[in-house]
């Protein structure tokens, strides 16, 4: 009965200690964002115009073929990856699937104003300008095209690699993806890509790890909730891209997590009989002795 007491008390203690110190400590690592925001309410997005994508597909062609691939519509690159970052600081994406991807009201406002949508005007001051420039001189109505035929030539389904592929490897590699073939490095190479953020963007082999799911998804959605004057970008991902994002990086860097996570309760039943049995165990012991 005296163990039971002070079974008790070490309980109690653990659990005040637990639920009082625990919570404060997690406020200060990880303090409170709003959630992710997939409407993307706060851009200068479509205004509720309908695209015409025949016209969108003249308009893309012209203005956008210069810098950007369309491998789907025959267009390749212009340069090779190592000459596009030289020029421009960070590979140009191809854009055959920038309309699956990517919100459209996001992608209009991204057309409009670059260094506005994705939230990083605070990097291009003092003269420097975002290398994909502002279309805002074009009327609503031909965006909303552009916008239109983008997502008319999207595939209508990607693998979680191929989303992952097209909206982070310019600048991200995920090494664990393709350990020995390195095809999943980070398609702008390390000098350009530091020069442009100000520094090597990190491998995401083990972020779901390091940094959890809930964390990603507010952090991709909107990086400057987490690290206010980081330069990384808002993506602008859709929500079904994003998902497939953390996906990916989840069947990479934590690729036994269900057999992790049913393991749990088993160990936790075995460690309870465990206990029961060391008790009984203790008791017959001390009847021997009294």
């Amino acid at each position: 009965m005296r163990e039971l007491k002070i079974l008790a008390v070490v309980v109690v203690f653990t659990l005040i200690t637990y639920w009082g110190v625990e919570p404060f400590a997690h406020s200060q690592m990880h303090p409170h964002v709003e959630a992710a925001d997939y409407q993307f309410k706060d851009v200068d997005g479509l205004g509720g115009l309908k695209g015409d994508a025949a016209n969108g597909a003249s308009l893309v062609q012209a203005n956008c073929t210069a810098c950007h691939s369309i491998n789907k519509e025959g267009f390749p690159p212009v340069m090779d990856n190592a000459t596009a970052a030289a020029s421009y600081g960070v590979v140009p994406p191809d854009l055959s699937s920038s309309g699956k991807l990517y919100n459209a009201e996001y992608l209009a406002a991204f057309i409009k104003n670059p260094a506005k949508a994705s939230k990083v005007e605070h990097k291009f001051v003092d003269g420097r300008v975002h290398p994909m420039p502002s279309y805002d001189w074009m009327q609503p109505q031909e965006i909303a095209d552009m916008v239109a035929y983008l997502q008319s030539i999207a595939p209508e389904k990607m693998t979680n690699k191929e989303v992952f592929t097209d909206a982070c490897q310019r600048c991200h590699g995920i090494k664990y993806g393709d350990m020995k073939g390195g095809s999943m490095a980070a398609k702008t190479p390390n000098e350009h890509i530091k020069a442009y953020m100000g520094k090597l963007p990190p491998d995401l082999s083990q972020y779901i790890r390091s940094r959890g799911e809930s964390y990603l998804h507010t952090f991709v959605n909107d990086p400057q909730k987490h690290l206010e004057g980081t330069a990384m970008p808002r993506v602008g991902l859709t929500q079904e891209a994003e998902q497939q994002v953390v996906a990916y990086m989840q069947e990479v860097g934590d690729s036994k997590k269900a057999e992790r996570e049913a393991l749990g309760p088993k160990f936790l039943i075995y460690l309870v009989i465990f206990a029961i049995f060391a008790w009984l165990w203790k008791a017959s012991k001390w009847r021997d002795v009294h």
